[in-house]
C-alpha cells in the first residue's frame, strides 16, 4: 500500500517515506521580539530578532492603567492556570526577512495576548504574527460591563480589524517601525484564531485572497451565530482544533465543528483533542471565572455530570503550537515533513487526526 508518506517521498525525490518533523513542538532557532503598534487599532507583533531576550512579566506588555489591571487580576488567582511570563526582546530589532505573515485574532472578551505563547512560538520559528485588540471586545471591555455581543454585526468589525492589519503591515504603512517593513512576505500570510477569533479568521479567509491558510480553534467557522460565514466558500488549507471537553461551546458546538470538517473544501484536517477544554489552548486560562474550563477539576460535557481533570495545560498550549507551526510551514512555507507531522497524532491517546485531502 502507498502512504502518504512514500508518495510525498516520490515527490520530492528522496529515498524513505519520510518522518514527523518534532522540531515544531520545540522553540525555533530564532529569538523572538515583540512591540506594540498603534495601526488604528493596539497591534502586538511578534517577530524573528537579533536582540537578546530577557525574562518578563505578561503585564508589560500594556500601559497603564491596564497594565496595573491585569497584574491585579494575576495577583488574585491562586492556580496555574494563567501564564504571567514570557521570554522576549521588548521592542527588540528585527531580524532580516522576509518572513511569513500570521495574523492572530483573539477570543471573546480576551486580549491580544491571549495566546501569546502560540505566537511566540512561531515567531521562534520563523514567522511574523500580529494580534490586534479588538477593541469594544477585549477584556477591559468586559470587566467594564460593555463588551460586544457575540454575533454577526461584531464579526464584521473584528473581520475589518484583521483587514486593515494586513493593509498597513504590507504597505509598510508609517505606523510600522522601518525595520518591520522589509520581514514580511506579502505572498505568504495566514491566519489562526481562538473562539470568537476562529470565526474571525474564517470569515477573513472567505473574503481576503491574501490569506492562504488558516487555523480555527475550538470553535466552528459556521454557526448560526455567524450567518454570513460560509465553509464551502474558503477555499484555502484549514486546521481545526476540537476541545472534546469543551464546556463552552458544548456538545452543538463541537458537533458543528465535526460538521464543517466534512462539507469545507480540502485540505483540511480536524485534530481532536481529549480532555481539552475551551481555554487548554491560551494563556488566559483561569485568569477570570468565564476563562476557567480547560484548567483543574471540571465535569465533563462528553458524559454529562462525571467529574475529571483537565488535560495539563502546558499540554493543551504544546499541542497547539506544534500544529499551528506544522500547519503554517506546511501551507505558507510547502515543507513536506510538516505534512507527516500533521498526520501523525501527537501526543498518542491525546490527540486525533482526521484529513480530506
Amino acid at each position: 500500500m502507498i502512504t502518504r508518506g512514500l508518495l510525498l517521498c516520490v515527490l520530492v525525490g528522496c529515498e524513505a517515506e519520510i518522518p514527523p518533523d518534532r522540531s515544531v513542538e520545540q522553540p525555533g532557532e530564532h529569538a523572538v521580539g515583540t512591540r506594540r503598534l498603534d495601526l488604528g487599532r493596539t497591534v502586538q507583533v511578534w517577530y524573528p530578532t537579533t536582540s537578546t531576550m530577557a525574562d518578563v512579566a505578561i503585564e508589560t506588555l500594556e500601559i497603564d492603567p491596564l497594565r496595573t489591571r491585569y497584574a491585579t487580576l494575576l495577583a488574585g488567582v491562586t492556580t496555574p492556570c494563567p501564564s504571567r511570563r514570557l521570554e522576549v526582546a521588548l521592542d527588540g530589532d528585527p531580524e532580516p526577512g522576509p518572513f511569513p505573515l500570521v495574523l492572530a485574532s483573539h477570543c471573546h472578551s480576551c486580549t491580544r495576548f491571549s495566546a501569546f505563547s502560540i505566537a511566540e512560538h512561531l515567531a521562534s520559528h520563523g514567522f511574523v504574527v500580529a494580534a490586534p485588540d479588538h477593541t469594544g471586545n477585549t477584556l477591559f471591555d468586559e470587566l467594564a460591563g460593555n463588551s460586544a455581543a457575540i454575533g454577526e454585526q461584531f464579526l464584521l468589525v473584528r473581520r475589518a480589524d484583521l483587514g486593515v492589519v494586513i493593509d498597513k503591515l504590507l504597505a509598510g504603512s508609517i505606523e510600522v517601525t522601518e525595520q518591520l517593513r522589509g520581514q514580511i512576505d506579502a505572498t505568504r500570510v495566514g491566519a489562526i484564531g481562538h473562539s470568537f477569533g476562529a470565526a474571525t479568521v474564517g470569515r477573513l479567509a472567505q473574503e481576503d485572497p491574501r490569506v492562504r491558510a488558516t487555523v480555527a480553534i475550538a470553535t466552528p467557522i459556521e454557526n448560526p451565530f455567524f450567518p454570513g460565514n460560509k465553509i464551502a466558500d474558503i477555499h484555502v488549507p484549514l486546521l481545526s482544533i476540537l476541545a472534546e471537553e469543551d464546556n463552552s461551546i458544548g456538545a452543538i458546538g463541537n458537533n458543528l465543528i465535526a460538521s464543517n470538517f466534512k462539507i469545507a473544501n480540502p485540505p483540511i484536517r480536524l485534530v481532536r483533542v481529549r480532555d481539552a477544554g475551551h481555554w487548554n489552548f491560551t494563556d488566559i486560562c483561569g485568569l477570570i471565572d468565564g476563562f476557567s474550563p480547560g484548567c483543574g477539576e471540571g465535569v465533563r460535557q462528553t458524559v454529562p455530570g462525571e467529574a475529571f481533570t483537565y488535560l495539563d495545560i502546558e499540554v493543551g498550549r504544546g499541542i497547539a503550537r506544534a500544529y499551528a507551526v506544522a500547519f503554517f510551514d506546511r501551507y505558507l512555507r510547502d515543507a513536506p515533513a510538516a505534512q507527516a507531522y500533521l498526520d501523525a497524532p501527537d501526543p498518542a491517546g491525546v490527540v486525533t487526526v482526521e484529513t480530506r485531502e
